[in-house]
């Protein structure tokens, strides 16, 4: 492997409106988060609102990692409690039958090491991914554009949503099949409609990896979970199709997955600002730093989503300085997760809390 890029700071590169972008991303989330709390009497994530399974787990870091990837909380040794939030992105909650990208918010509990600012009080590391290796933008900027069209569209007209989905995951085979997968495409509904335990995810975005830059990336290897990927689940006239088929696949035995870690190389060819370039795996492979292993157990119970998606965050900005993100997108979403998370403890009367145990009901 060539030289890993040493982190410095100096890699990172402000735009001259990055602030003013930050506040109109706030903007368009309160759009989102006032007008799904209003119409379901109860305040959701701006993103990625419903939870579909809700898991305790373990992390496990092995011994003699080479040097260059025994980094940060993966330094040393051991075992961390650890708990997983399988979601998909909208803001609002909608029927299954509308295909959007999944999300799994990883957060191992009770790591050392200084923290990164507004984390000061929290002992956990959080790790935010999609089953995609590539941001739908380039930039904060950009995304603002996709956002402000998904806040016009939030909790409004389901039906069309349906439709619009069903036409788009046609569209969407059709590129992936000649061009190539299309993000935004995806994010509007166009994606196939896959189970989530099956996917790899992606963190998408750089993060500081102790003295290098990495990308990270969740891989299902146990055979109960590699059976479903690529599968589709059907959604005919089951709104909460995804719940019931994590909850089944789950309740049959253990998950086991492989937390793995790619260094940036070649900051021409592994943009640090750029998230929307997949850095090529050819060039700079994923290698494991830890396994992540959950029991069978129930995965969603409005108990288990009250503990979870009420009284808990997860954000990119919840860890040690270790795992710093960086790049513009991470930039923004150090205040704009703050800002969900603080409307929906305002509006729910639910304080958030981090967790020190993988204990859920």
């Amino acid at each position: 492997m060539d030289r890993p890029v040493r982190y410095s700071p100096d890699l990172e590169h402000l735009a001259e409106d990055e602030a003013e972008t930050i506040d109109d991303l706030n903007r368009t989330l309160d759009q989102i988060l006032s007008t799904v709390a209003e119409d379901e009497g109860h305040a959701y994530r701006s993103v990625h609102a419903k939870s579909h399974g809700l898991l305790e787990a373990t992390v496990t870091v092995p011994p003699d990692l080479p040097p260059e990837f025994a980094q940060g909380i993966f330094a040393r040794p051991g075992r961390h409690d650890a708990i997983m939030r399988l979601s998909t992105n909208p803001g609002d909650l909608l029927d299954d039958s509308v295909s959007v990208p999944r999300g799994l918010a990883l957060k191992v509990l009770n790591v050392e090491g200084p923290r990164l600012e507004g984390s000061e009080g929290d002992s956990s590391q959080d790790f935010v991914m999609v089953n995609g290796p590539a941001f739908s933008a380039p930039d904060a900027k950009t995304f603002l554009g996709s956002l402000k069209l998904l806040a016009k569209t939030t909790d409004r007209a389901e039906w069309a949503k349906k439709a619009l989905s069903a036409v788009l995951r046609g569209a969407e085979k059709g590129l992936k099949a000649t061009v190539g997968p299309s993000p935004t495409l995806e994010t509007l509904g166009g994606a196939p409609n896959v189970h989530p335990l099956g996917e790899t995810y992606y963190t998408q975005t750089p993060y500081r990896f102790g003295d290098h830059v990495a990308k990270l990336q969740l891989v299902p290897v146990s055979p109960r979970l590699t059976a479903l990927t690529g599968a589709e689940i059907d959604t005919s006239g089951r709104p909460d199709a995804i719940r019931e088929e994590i909850t089944k696949a789950m309740r049959a035995g253990e998950a086991l997955w492989e937390l793995r870690v790619q260094l940036c190389l070649d900051l021409d060819r592994q943009p640090i600002e750029d998230p929307s370039v997949v850095w090529d795996e050819v060039e700079a492979p994923f290698v494991t730093v830890a396994t992540v292993g959950a029991a069978a157990q129930p995965t969603w119970s409005r108990d288990r989503a009250s503990a979870v998606d009420d009284g808990m965050r997860f954000g990119p900005w919840i860890g040690i300085e270790a795992h710093r993100p960086l790049g513009s997108v991470n930039r923004a979403r150090r205040q704009t997760y703050r800002h969900s998370a603080q409307f929906r403890e305002r509006f729910n009367g639910c304080p958030i809390h981090d967790p020190k145990m993988a204990k859920l009901p």
